[in-house]
């Protein structure tokens, strides 16, 4: 994992899972299935929750992308999701919302969901 250094374009918090700003996520989001990451790199939660999606990404790849929004950067996203609170895990199918998570997410909560959204 890298270390949260500020470059006035993004934080890295993980090699596996991009982080997806403004101007790429309704590409990035509009066909198959996807779970993005409503994070902030000050929000001890959601540091903890990057291993989690760290774990399952790779049993996901070609099947599903696993993304995350830096609500910081993106707050238009962030504003048009309603995201109240980080970390906020949101899966979307075909652009749509299927299911919403507040909180920390367990690996097998999130496997589950995703595995439910590519049915």
């Amino acid at each position: 994992m890298k270390s949260f250094v500020h470059d006035n374009k993004r934080d890295t918090m993980s090699d596996l899972i991009p982080i997806v700003g403004s101007n790429e996520f309704d590409a990035a989001t509009q066909s198959g299935v996807v779970l993005v990451d409503f994070f902030a790199p000050w929000c001890g939660p959601c540091r903890k929750q990057v291993p989690i999606l760290e774990q399952i990404a790779p049993e996901f790849e070609g099947r599903a992308k696993i993304i995350k929004v830096d609500t910081d950067q993106a707050q238009d996203i962030a504003v048009r999701f309603g995201i109240q609170s980080i970390p906020t895990l949101i899966i979307l199918k075909e652009g749509a919302t299927v299911t919403r998570f507040a909180g920390i997410q367990q690996a097998e909560t999130l496997r589950d969901a995703l595995k439910k959204a590519l049915e």
